[in-house]
Parts: C-alpha cells; sequence; structure tokens
C-alpha cells in the first residue's frame, strides 16, 4: 500500500514538477522580499511623504496643482515646465524646490539639502508611477 501511495505521490510530481517549481520559486521571492526589505529605505520614504505632506501638499495635493492646474507633478508636466527635467529629472526638481517660480514660493531657507534633496526623490518617483 505505500508503494503505491509513492508511485502516485511521484507521478503526480512529474506531470506537475513545473508547476510545483514555479510555485516555490514564488514563495521564495514572496517571503525575500517580506523579510529582507531595508527599514532604512521605508524610512526615508516616510520621512519624504512626511516632507511633501507638510510642505507641498496644500498645493499639489495627489499630484496636482490647485493654482494653476496644468502645472501639476505628474510626470508630463514635469517634462514640459522643468528646464532640463529630460537630462537629469532630480536636479530638475530641487532646483523648483530650491528657488520656486512663478507662484511656488522657493524652499531653500525653509528645507534642508537633505530635505530637498528628499521630497525631489519622492516627487521623481510618484511622478514615474503616476501619482
Amino acid at each position: 500500500m505505500t508503494g503505491d501511495v509513492f508511485h502516485l505521490l511521484e507521478a503526480y510530481c512529474k506531470e506537475n514538477s513545473l508547476k510545483i517549481f514555479l510555485f516555490i520559486l514564488f514563495l521564495a521571492i514572496a517571503l525575500f522580499s517580506f523579510i529582507f526589505i531595508d527599514p532604512v529605505l521605508a524610512a526615508e520614504t516616510s520621512k519624504a511623504a512626511k516632507i511633501f505632506n507638510s510642505n507641498c501638499a496644500s498645493c499639489h495635493i495627489g499630484g496636482g496643482n490647485i493654482l494653476i492646474s496644468e502645472k501639476t507633478l505628474k510626470k508630463e508636466a514635469l517634462q514640459k515646465y522643468l528646464e532640463n527635467y529630460e537630462l537629469n529629472s532630480i536636479a530638475a526638481i530641487v532646483h523648483q524646490v530650491q528657488n520656486g517660480k512663478g507662484a511656488m514660493p522657493a524652499f531653500k531657507s525653509k528645507l534642508n539639502e537633505q530635505e530637498i534633496n528628499e521630497v525631489a526623490a519622492y516627487v521623481f518617483q510618484k511622478a514615474e508611477q503616476g501619482w
């Protein structure tokens, strides 16, 4: 009887070996990403989001713009309205945050260099993801 069960299990595994392999691979990747997520990266993202929410979201909630509707933080608008965005996206966002332009105030006296870099990276990431 044990031999029959073993032969049935062996036959099942041979027929479904690819499915079993893919399932184990998927499970391993999922576990790896949950276990080894970088807490520093998570903290930086959270910190950047807090900086954005405290300083930018009043005008740019959800990547929009409550004052000038076409000048959003969406990728297409950043490409259109920020000088040198195509050459160096982060640097173009940093420049805009530091110096402001038009209705947007400059933040170089309100935020330090690290905070400006973090919020610029946050805006870039959100723009790439489509807000």
